[in-house]
C-alpha cells in the first residue's frame, strides 16, 4: 500500500512516548514503512573520533531523529489544523491528496 505522507508534510505522532508532538516530515523511508520527523523520537549516539576523506568528524553524544512507523504519525490538514485521515482523489487523472474531516485539498 502507497504510503500518503511526503517529505515536508506536518504529523502529528498518534501512539508512543512522544504522542501528542508535531513536526515536520524530513524524510520518508517507503520500504521500511518508516517516516524521519523533525524534533521527534530523539535518539543519543556515542560517536567515536573518525577520519574520512580528509576530514575528521568530531567525537561526543549526538542527538538525532530515528525513524517512526508510518501508522504511529497522522498528518495535519493545513486547513483545518487538526490530525486527519488522507483520502485520494483522481482528477483528469492526476492523484491528489484529500483530507477526510473537511474534504479541503491537501497540497
Amino acid at each position: 500500500m502507497k504510503i500518503k505522507i511526503r517529505k515536508g508534510d506536518t504529523v502529528e505522532v498518534i501512539a508512543g512516548r512522544d504522542k501528542g508532538k508535531r513536526g515536520e516530515v524530513i524524510r520518508v523511508l517507503p520500504r521500511e514503512r518508516r517516516v524521519v520527523v523533525q524534533g521527534v523520537n530523539i535518539r543519543k549516539k556515542h560517536q567515536q573520533q573518525v577520519q574520512a576523506q580528509g576530514r575528521t568528524i568530531t567525537p561526543g553524544i549526538i542527538e538525532f531523529e530515528a525513524p517512526v512507523d508510518v501508522s504511529d504519525v497522522m498528518l495535519v490538514c493545513p486547513t483545518c489544523d487538526e490530525p486527519t485521515r488522507v483520502g485520494l482523489r483522481r482528477v483528469e487523472g492526476v492523484a491528489e491528496r484529500v483530507c477526510k474531516r473537511c474534504g479541503a485539498l491537501i497540497a
